[in-house]
């Protein structure tokens, strides 16, 4: 009975990642079968957090829906846990797994960031951010799909999370922008004579493409030393497909610049599926 509720959990996990993020709802798919419910219920934690902006109008409530999952976590839960499946899944795979809680505490605290409209201020914060997210994700599924051969990939995977995160930033970037939210570090607008409100206004379109191309270039920087960092053990490579879609949004950001703002950067599904399922068989990021 408490197999078929985990089985049962997990199903739901991979349910909301087939309606809310369908690249790495694939991801679990091209997984080994027997680690793909852990996968997806940290996929499923990753997601929740990362729409919790879109749920709420005021960062408050989103501070309580954040605490909601740091209580989970840190073993403070208020009521039983069964009645959210997500937050079931997630505990069955921390145990199943020995994934250090710490580390998910921590992808909370930066996803707190999203929550407010304050500027990303240095290269540095924002890799700091993107290793707390998208890099510690990548790491915690490797712990999953190898616990002994993950930290081989430790290097590849931080340099992987930000290329990552970058171009998520860069397909979200005109939400952000009607949000006053924005990514991009200050120390970059500043290189290229923009400044917050320069930016959101968006009337500069030189100085705007160039703040984009450099954004975009720092995370094919990025990405050029995840592929420099080593192969990536077999085992692993399924944790690091949602990544292998990172290269053309970058490619695509600085060849487009301002434009970006004008037609969307992300590709067709049925590109991104054929282009994640080549990288499982070539298995290069």
């Amino acid at each position: 009975m408490a197999d078929a509720k985990i089985a049962t959990n997990q199903d739901i996990c991979l349910a909301m990642l087939r309606d809310n993020d369908r690249d790495r709802y694939l991801a679990c798919l091209l997984s080994p079968e027997e680690r793909r419910g852990a996968l997806a219920a940290l996929y499923a934690f990753n997601a929740e957090l990362a729409r919790i902006r879109d749920l709420v109008h005021e960062p408050l409530p989103g501070e309580v829906r954040m605490q909601y999952w740091r209580d989970l976590l840190e073993g403070n839960a208020h009521g039983s846990t069964a009645a959210n499946p997500v937050a079931a899944a997630l505990l069955t795979a921390i145990e199943a797994h020995r994934l250090p809680r710490k580390t998910l505490v921590d992808m909370i605290d930066a996803r707190t960031f999203d929550l407010y409209d304050d500027p990303m201020e240095t290269r540095v914060s924002l890799e700091g951010y993107a290793g707390e997210t998208a890099s510690a994700l990548i790491q915690l599924a490797s712990l999953v799909l190898s616990p002994e051969e993950a930290p081989r990939s430790a290097d590849a995977a931080g340099h992987a999370g930000v290329a990552q995160a970058i171009a998520g930033l860069l397909l979200l970037m005109p939400l952000h922008r009607r949000r006053g939210q924005i990514y991009i570090p200050l120390q970059i607008l500043s290189a290229t004579g923009l400044n917050r409100d320069a930016f959101l206004a968006g009337e500069d379109r030189p100085r705007l493409s160039a703040a984009i191309e450099a954004f975009a270039g720092l995370g094919l920087e990025h990405l050029a030393k995840a592929r420099g960092a080593g192969s990536i053990p077999p085992a692993l490579f399924p944790a690091f497909l949602p990544a292998t879609l990172a290269e053309p949004v970058l490619l695509k950001a600085q060849r487009r610049g301002a434009f970006l703002f004008d037609r969307p950067l992300q590709s067709p599904q049925w590109r991104r599926q054929l282009r994640m399922a080549l990288a499982a068989a070539r298995r290069k990021i």
